[in-house]
């Protein structure tokens, strides 16, 4: 630093400095120990100027050679403080306090690492200030809160913000002590730690609430409480400090709300429960009552973007909250659509689309007297004096509104109240949204899934079914399970039960596409292991389709598990395959239930795996249970534990079926099932010979008219002779093609059930066709007249030969011998 009357310009010099810092002495010493900056302050404490010092060591300062424990103790230092003996240019010692701050130089400079700055104050004269006087005043215009008590912890001084805060004077404090300034139990609290610093003599801390004159809410104070000690270290007074933190308190608090509303809104996927979470959050922390209201039509996204708003406003009430048992404030019940009027401030901010603060005023209370009389009755009565409406949005879409009261807490809403109201508001619109959204989604899915699966359990000749179907929990969605029953040739049953992989309106989309597959391939009597062939080619294909439209999607990865089983009750044997999917569980009469050994096959989708087909005579009256992985999984239940579980709840099956599958559900499933249930259930039935009867036809044409007679005794005994004419016909129509085309050994069956069926037997794999014969043609007509005889005809493969069949409705009400 430059001289009075210096230019500054000399080497090392800094810039002019005021009086004030040249009170300072300041001097930089690089990394190598040479002196680079000297100012006035140390010209003023060592005599040399700055030309004469700058670029020299900083050695030629000190009066000795510093030790070198002392160099080795400041290595790595960032700061050091300490006495050290200087040389005077005159060439006497001055003692000198010291305070050294290492600094790094500015990378752009000149490389030299870092630099020590050294600072010490020129002595002054106590002339220069008058150090009491400034003492005084500091105490007095201190900003922090203070006072000082004596002994007997009377007050002798307060400064001007005590006074300000207390709203007393200093003469008016004077001689009294704290319990008797401020009347709160805190008061005696803080004598109390007052008495402990006389005796300890040890500083003492606290936080106090109080309720101070004049302020319309609780502060939140920090007091620290330090002893006066004399020079002989006895303590003549309590010097008390505090300071105010409620701001910074209630920015915690709302800090802690924000946290807590993120944690506690939005739980689920229920609308109403996320409205009422919101209120249950806000109420007693942010306000004394809380209401919900959403627009009644926010289930239609097209209505709500396009909406404008009605005159006067309709909302339905969700949710509310209050302090008060019972929310008695309420006027609106919960799940009414009720009239907001224009005045009332839901309607202003769905209207505006800014949440507002609004102050009950009675002028204010007097407009709505005409509109909503109610209501303003439930202001005065409780005391409502201010508003906080905000307007719930999401994604562009204004839902309804959330309003804050106050009645209790004396505080009106401020700005921060309003950010913080909106921060909340937030949160939980976005989670009513998407609780929205789901709900629709699911019930859409729901609806779609419900449209595929069967309605009802027609009877069947071969089996009694009962059946159950449970979707998915709400957070994992509705699902691809499904299962069917489907009428076969010959009464036959067969029977069905699916997963696809994965939840929502896709899997069930997926879901249908294969239950209708199944369906078509069951129609034309395919094997089970031949179905489930065709059925993986079908789920590669849809895999293969999606990865086309959208690669990496839900859809381009379509996985499934099927299981699919024919059953004949005439020969009571039944016939099983499945593809990665859990085996069925069957109950004999008279054992133990067990599941039913079956390769498992590999899922549907993996493509080029073979599938076989286990086939197994089942006892009449056996019970074969067919279920999703759903039923036998869970969460925390291992699945040995869930087929344990089921194949106990058979064993006590009675003979409702429907009631088995109620036990069923209940001793897997006592709680919601966190993924899609199927469960169906048959009793297997048995066609006796009263029902079925049979004959070999030799390939011989003379034999057609003998095995028509044949026929119609066999109907005579059936009480059937009015069907007779036509099932003549279909008969022998059927046995001629068989004569004509096909290999022998031939063979006729007639199966009584609710209809009559004629099978025809052979050992060719030829299968016929209809086709519509000309004028003068000879033949061609024999299946044509089939066809219209029957209800439905078809031909069914087997491993060797093939089946045609003709189902004919019967013409009496008589469904045949007593023993059906």
């Amino acid at each position: 630093m430059t001289q009075p009357g210096t230019t500054g310009d000399e080497p090392g010099a800094e810039p002019v400095q005021s009086d004030g810092e040249a009170a300072t002495a300041r001097a930089v010493v690089d990394a190598h120990g040479r002196l680079t900056g000297w100012s006035e302050g140390a010209r003023r404490l060592l005599g040399y100027r700055a030309p004469e010092v700058t670029g020299r060591s900083a050695t030629v300062l000190l009066a000795d050679e510093p030790p070198t424990e002392t160099l080795r103790s400041i290595t790595g230092l960032r700061r050091w403080n300490g006495s050290v003996d200087l040389r005077h240019r005159d060439g006497r010692l001055v003692r000198v306090s010291l305070l050294a701050h290492r600094r790094e130089r500015d990378p752009a400079g000149d490389g030299r690492g870092h630099e020590w700055l050294l600072v010490s104050p020129v002595a002054r004269s106590r002339t220069e200030i008058d150090e009491d006087g400034l003492l005084g005043w500091s105490l007095t215009q201190s900003p922090c809160t203070t006072a000082l008590y004596d002994t007997r912890l009377r007050l002798l001084r307060a400064n001007a913000d005590m006074e300000r805060v207390m709203g007393l004077t200093e003469a008016e404090m004077r001689g009294l002590r704290v319990s008797e300034i401020v009347l709160d139990a805190e008061s005696d609290r803080t004598e109390h730690v007052m008495r402990q610093v006389l005796v300890t003599g040890e500083r003492q801390h606290l936080r106090a609430v109080l309720q101070l004159s004049g302020d319309r809410r609780e502060s939140l104070w920090t007091v620290t409480l330090a002893p006066v000690h004399d020079p002989d270290g006895l303590v003549q007074g309590v010097l008390l400090s505090a300071h105010n933190m409620t701001e910074e308190h209630l920015a915690r608090q709302r800090l802690a709300l924000v946290a807590e509303a993120g944690v506690r809104i939005g739980t689920t996927l229920d609308l109403t429960q996320t409205a009422q979470e919101l209120a249950d959050v806000a109420v007693g922390q942010l306000a004394d009552f809380v209401t919900v209201d959403l627009l009644p039509d926010i289930e239609d996204d097209q209505e709500l973007r396009a909406m404008t708003l009605p005159s006067p406003v309709m909302l339905r009430r969700v949710a509310n909250q209050s302090v008060l048992p019972g929310c008695p404030e309420a006027v609106v019940p919960l799940g009414t659509v009720a009239v907001y009027p224009n005045v009332s401030p839901a309607a202003e901010v769905l209207a505006s689309g800014q949440p507002l603060i609004h102050e009950v005023t009675p002028a204010g209370v007097a407009k709505w007297e005409s509109q909503a009389p109610e209501r303003a009755e439930r202001v005065r009565r409780f005391g409502f004096h201010s508003v906080l409406a905000v307007p719930m949005r999401a994604r562009g879409i204004t839902l309804g509104v959330a309003t804050f009261t106050r009645h209790r807490s004396p505080e009106p809403f401020t700005e921060d109240d309003l950010l913080l109201g909106q921060e909340i508001t937030a949160r939980a619109a976005l989670s009513i949204d998407n609780a929205r959204r789901y709900t629709r989604e699911r019930s859409t899915a729901l609806t779609l899934q419900s449209s595929l699966l069967p309605q009802g359990h027609p009877r069947q000749p071969a089996v009694e079914t009962a059946s159950r179907y449970l979707p998915a929990s709400a957070q994992a969605g509705v699902g691809g399970d499904w299962f069917d029953v489907i009428p076969l040739s010959g009464a036959r049953v067969g029977l069905v039960v699916g997963d696809v992989v994965g939840h929502g309106i896709q899997a069930s989309a997926s879901m249908g596409r294969l239950r209708a597959t199944v369906r078509t391939l069951a129609d034309v009597d395919l094997p089970p292991d031949e179905l489930m062939t065709h059925l993986d080619d079908l789920v590669d294909r849809l895999s293969a389709e999606g990865e086309d439209d959208a690669p990496g999607s839900a859809a381009a990865d379509i996985g499934a598990t099927c299981l699919y089983a024919v059953y004949d009750p005439v020969s009571r044997r039944c016939c099983v395959a499945r593809a990665g999917h859990p085996a069925p569980a069957l109950l004999i009469p008279g054992s133990e239930p067990f599941l039913l050994d079956l390769p498992a096959g590999p899922p549907l989708g993996l493509g080029g795996l073979p599938f076989e087909a286990t086939e197994i005579e089942l006892p009449e009256g056996s019970l074969l249970a067919l279920y999703t992985d759903g039923l036998v999984e869970a969460r925390g239940r291992d699945i040995d534990q869930g087929v344990d579980d089921l194949l106990k709840t058979l064993a006590r099956a009675g003979t409702s079926l429907e009631s088995t599958c109620d036990d069923v559900l209940q001793a897997l499933l006592p709680d919601r099932a966190a993924d899609d249930v199927a469960l169906l259930l048959a009793r297997t039935k048995a066609l006796d010979s009263g029902h079925v009867a049979t004959w070999d036809v030799p390939a011989e044409p003379s034999e057609v008219a003998r095995i028509r007679r044949s026929v119609t005794r066999q109907l005579q005994e059936w009480n059937l002779e009015e069907d007779a004419f036509v099932t003549e016909l279909v008969v022998s129509e059927l046995i001629t093609n068989a004569i004509r085309y096909a290999d022998p050994p031939i063979e006729l069956r007639l199966i009584l059930d609710r209809h009559l069926i004629c099978e025809v037997s052979d050992t060719s794999s030829t299968a016929p066709h209809l086709r519509r014969a000309l004028t003068y043609d000879e033949g061609g007509r024999g299946l044509l007249l089939v066809a219209q005889l029957s209800r439905r005809w078809g031909t069914r493969h087997a491993r060797r030969g093939k089946t045609i069949w003709a189902e004919q409705a019967l013409s009496t009400g008589d469904s045949g011998p007593a023993t059906m």
